[in-house]
């Protein structure tokens, strides 16, 4: 398969937020989890979810505010537990060193609009439009990636049938929120990827 229609990559540089901890076991292989922080030009910060192998704990470097560069692969999974958010997007580590450089937050992807494209207003008056991508993976697997695309780009994209491929440039951000279940307010928070850059292929 063209290798441009399963583009998947990310390029982070940020700061470790929190020490690594045991997220998850698959196929015999231990998997850790740490949040990295990242800042836009505009000052405000993501926080990302990173998640690596147990045998790369080594080469995270260990200190406050320490500084990490990470080149992997959007993941996504549903979150049956009842509690927290039901799509989570994470970052799965495949390389990892140190971070010299100043903050980068770089999403690369190619996939298939699943669902219909929704176009809306934000409150500050600000065209968008959202859609969900699904990124195929081996095994015959796919990732759900919520996108949003801005201005003309939302237009481009709103007008689009589900099934049509589409490149996608941009940064993986954060958005904090509160649903309220059952008459009480619950603090979550959301993972998208802002599209500098959004197309057909």
């Amino acid at each position: 398969m063209d290798e441009m229609l399963t583009e998947n990559r990310a390029e982070l540089c940020g700061v470790i937020a929190q020490p690594a901890r045991f997220s998850h076991e698959s196929r015999g292989i231990r998997f850790f989890l740490f949040p990295l922080q990242t800042l836009r030009l505009s000052g405000a910060a993501d926080r990302v979810n990173v998640v690596l192998r147990e045998d790369m704990l080594p080469r995270l470097p260990g200190g406050a505010e320490a500084r990490v560069f990470v080149e992997g692969e959007l993941r996504s999974y549903n979150n049956r537990s009842g509690v927290g958010n039901r799509l989570v997007l994470t970052v799965l580590a495949r390389t990892l060193g140190p971070g010299d450089g100043p903050d980068e937050d770089r999403i690369s992807l190619t996939g298939a609009i699943c669902k219909e494209p929704v176009l809306r207003v934000t409150p500050m008056g600000r065209e968008i439009c959202d859609v969900i991508l699904a990124v195929s993976r081996r095994y015959r697997r796919s990732d759900y990636i919520p996108v949003i695309a801005w201005g003309a780009h939302a237009h481009t994209v709103a007008g689009l049938p589900v099934g049509t491929r589409l490149a996608v440039r941009g940064r993986l951000q954060s958005r904090d929120y509160t649903k309220v279940i059952d008459g009480v307010p619950q603090p979550r928070q959301a993972f998208e990827v802002s599209a500098a850059d959004i197309y057909p292929v």
